[in-house]
């Protein structure tokens, strides 16, 4: 996915494989509550097969072209009968779409079908994407909403592009390095990971101005404190990525409140004030998911 903006006759090209924006706790007047002790992860049985399939439907999906039998084989080391029953399983479901000219499979329409509904019944991106277009025609950024899977990933629930030359190329269901730039730095102080699985998690981190994990351990503690994130074309050469967390019951953070836009784009003090009304809308929308939790 590429990104790219124009403005005053400048150009930047950005990979947007590398775009999503990470943010940090705002500081939110809602009412104390007792907060739960964080519970050890349910222990997952390896079921093979599903594994696999899911394999599949990502290699695909991320691969963009079709693929035959031996090319996905290959690309997941998976014996080449194993991987044709899967295969035909994933057709027979609607998942996948076969070729038979070309023998190549690619996403079937039964995709489209399952991500729709996801998008009908995500009471975050219903709630959000109001807010979000606000935001967008207000200050001229583009404005994402984030849930935050874990550690190791995030995914864009919901988008508002601006309308101005600048436009950050990313859509619906792009999935991103959940430790990254301003998002992944509010995953780091408001999560419940340990310091031994962010320090393994951040080192597979690829930043276009690299970072020291002293120097990002300092930057996940001012974003505890201050309540957002804000990345200065650390993530993405040329782009000001700004995150705020949206908090559940127990103060731990589910998704993030995002806006992009060039760097430079915005003065001091409106970035103050864009700042402060993302964490009211943050707080807002923490409120009406997580009330009765």
């Amino acid at each position: 996915m590429g990104t790219s903006h124009s403005t005053g006759g400048d150009k930047v090209r950005l990979n947007a494989e590398r775009a999503t924006w990470f943010m940090m706790r705002p500081t939110m007047d809602v009412k104390s509550k007792a907060i739960e002790p964080v519970r050890a992860p349910q222990r997952i049985r390896p079921v093979p097969a599903v594994s696999r399939a899911i394999a599949i439907l990502r290699l695909l999906g991320k691969t963009k072209e079709p693929m035959n039998v031996k090319g996905i084989a290959q690309a997941l080391d998976l014996v080449p009968s194993t991987c044709l029953h899967i295969l035909r399983v994933l057709v027979a479901e609607k998942l996948l779409s076969f070729d038979s000219a070309s023998k190549r499979y690619r996403l079937g329409t039964g995709m489209l079908v399952l991500a729709r509904s996801v998008m009908e019944t995500n009471s975050f991106a219903q709630v959000v994407q109001p807010t979000l277009d606000q935001i967008s025609d207000q200050w001229g950024v583009t404005a994402i909403g984030v849930e935050v899977v874990d550690i190791r990933q995030m995914v864009v629930t919901a988008l508002s592009r601006s309308s101005l030359p600048f436009r950050l190329h990313v859509d619906v269901g792009s999935r991103f390095p959940g430790l990254i730039s301003a998002t992944g730095r509010l995953v780091a102080a408001f999560g419940a990971a340990s310091q031994e699985e962010l320090e393994k998690n951040f080192s597979s981190l690829r930043w276009q101005k690299p970072i020291s994990m002293t120097a990002w351990r300092k930057e996940v503690e001012t974003a505890r404190r201050n309540g957002y994130s804000m990345d200065n074309g650390r993530y993405i050469a040329g782009i000001t990525l700004i995150a705020v967390p949206v908090l559940d019951g127990n103060q731990h953070i589910t998704h993030t409140l995002v806006a992009a836009s060039i760097m430079n784009q915005l003065s001091a003090a409106k970035v103050k004030t864009l700042i402060q009304e993302l964490k009211e809308h943050a707080c807002r929308i923490s409120e009406q998911l997580y009330a009765h939790d």
